[in-house]
């Protein structure tokens, strides 16, 4: 299922806020401005869950996006972004470098550190996201890769990434079950390869040990809203013993429990943040997403966002409001 987020269905005067709330839901929180300001604009956004993978083609006029220290603070994802820019150009600033982007290029960028992305002109940009644990490589080594144009002159494997993202992004709204979990498995293994070549170093792990992680991932996400969601319920679904289970996730830098838990919040934290969701009380979010216990959930949030989930809330709103 595709959602559709298209401003062109809403008055003029709604328009580039409903855009901003539109990033926000898709991605992380982020500063939105526009040449000019005005709250006339244009941009269609769609996206799709491919199991812990998400794919979204955003196509719209001059925008610029800024992820904040405050920001990244207050709604940590654990997530890199990979944008292939299909028209227009764009420019990403992260971690002190700067790349400049035409079409055929793509970038990688960490959204747990504060980052720039400006587009001057018309754009149509293929973005995907996903859990840096899935990459396969340390997170020390790929930050030397943040905001360096791909592909370069050296060519090599990071060419295919470009023709390979567009088949993907002309089939997202066709696929579903298993048939996404193996593609998007295929795009993890492909964008790991590639990055592996440009730091001329082995992925951890191995091809194998990749899919058995997207496979296991795609059916925590499947199953977030179970509150009796477990490793022994995860180990008993995907044919594997617990020991290989917790073997698995040894390399991710967390435990099965913590990824299970780190999933939930992330979806409570865009649920609270969600202008649609707004009559929806706080213990109704935290239910919605394995936690019945609101005490429990406000506790597990509040140690995770350090505030708790009423106050998220209200800074989200406060955050709407004054923008």
């Amino acid at each position: 299922m595709v959602d559709v987020a298209r401003t062109l269905d809403l008055p003029a005067g709604q328009r580039f806020d409903f855009w901003k709330a539109a990033l926000e839901q898709a991605f992380v929180p982020l500063e939105v401005t526009r040449p000019g300001g005005g709250l006339d604009f244009r941009g269609r956004l769609d996206g799709v869950d491919l199991g812990a993978l998400r794919v979204c083609e955003v196509m719209a006029e001059p925008h610029t996006a800024l992820r904040t220290r405050r920001l990244v603070a207050a709604a940590p994802s654990g997530c890199y972004k990979l944008g292939l820019l299909m028209r227009g150009s764009a420019v990403l600033i992260q971690d002190g470098r700067e790349a400049t982007l035409t079409p055929g290029d793509f970038v990688l960028y960490d959204t747990d550190r504060p980052y720039t992305l400006g587009f001057a002109s018309e754009h149509r940009m293929l973005i995907l996201v996903f859990p840096r644990d899935l990459l396969g490589l340390p997170a020390q080594h790929v930050a030397r890769l943040t905001a360096t144009t791909l592909p370069d002159a050296r060519g090599g494997l990071a060419g295919l990434i470009p023709p390979f993202l567009t088949q993907v992004a002309a089939v997202m709204d066709q696929v579903g079950g298993r048939a996404a979990i193996r593609l998007s498995g295929n795009v993890l293994d492909l964008l790991t390869t590639v990055l592996a070549e440009r730091l001329d170093r082995p992925a951890d792990g191995d091809g194998v040990h990749r899919a058995q992680m997207v496979q296991i991932t795609a059916f925590i996400e499947e199953h977030l809203a179970n509150p009796d969601l477990s490793p022994h319920l995860i180990a008993a679904a995907q044919h594997v013993s617990l020991r290989q289970l917790h073997k698995l996730f040894e390399g991710t830098g967390t435990t099965v429990g913590g990824w299970i838990r780190q999933r939930r919040l992330e979806r409570c934290s865009r649920d609270l943040r969600d202008p649609d969701l707004a009559d929806r009380s706080v213990a109704a979010i935290g239910a919605r997403w394995g936690y019945p216990d609101p005490a429990h959930f406000s506790r597990l949030f509040k140690s995770a966002y350090g505030t708790g989930p009423r106050d998220y809330r209200y800074h989200a709103e406060l955050g709407r409001v004054n923008g």
